[in-house]
C-alpha cells in the first residue's frame, strides 16, 4: 500500500504531483526545486542558496514520512548550468556530512530549463532497512 506524503515544511505542489510517496520501507520524493515554503517563492537566483533550500525541502519531506537523511540511497540532479557543479558538490557534501549520513549514489544532468526559472532541481529515494543486515 502507498502512502502520500504532505508537510507544511515543503513547498506546495505546482502541479498535479506530491511531496512524496512511501510503498513498504521506500520514499520517493518528487523533485524539488528551492521555492521556499514560508513565501512560496523562490528567494534567491544564487546557486549555493538554492542548493540549500532544495535539500531542506527534501529533509523535510524525508522527515516528515519518519525517514532520515540517513536512509537517501539515490539521488537525481537537474541543473541549467553544469559550471555550477563545484558549487553545487560543496552544498551537496556539507549536507550529508552535517547529517551524518554517506553519500548516496547520484545521477547529475544539465537541462535547458526547470520550473519557475529555478537554477537547480534534486529528486530523492530512501530506504529503510527492514533489518540490521547491510550489504
Amino acid at each position: 500500500m502507498k502512502k502520500i506524503i504532505y508537510t507544511k515544511k515543503a513547498p506546495i505542489p505546482i502541479g498535479p504531483y506530491v511531496q512524496g510517496i512511501i510503498f513498504n520501507n521506500i520514499i520517493i520524493t518528487s523533485g524539488q526545486i528551492p521555492i521556499n515554503p514560508i513565501y512560496n517563492k523562490i528567494d534567491s537566483n544564487d546557486i549555493e542558496k538554492q542548493t540549500v533550500q532544495v535539500l531542506k525541502n527534501i529533509k523535510s519531506i524525508i522527515n516528515k514520512a519518519h525517514f532520515s537523511i540517513k536512509n537517501i540511497v539515490k539521488t537525481t540532479i537537474f541543473l541549467i548550468n553544469l559550471n555550477d557543479f563545484n558549487i553545487i558538490n560543496n552544498v551537496y557534501k556539507k549536507f550529508f556530512i552535517e547529517n551524518n549520513a554517506n553519500y548516496p549514489a547520484r545521477t547529475c544532468i544539465e537541462v535547458s530549463r526547470l520550473p519557475q526559472n529555478a537554477k537547480i532541481e534534486i529528486e530523492a529515494i530512501a530506504i529503510k532497512p527492514n533489518n540490521n543486515n547491510y550489504y
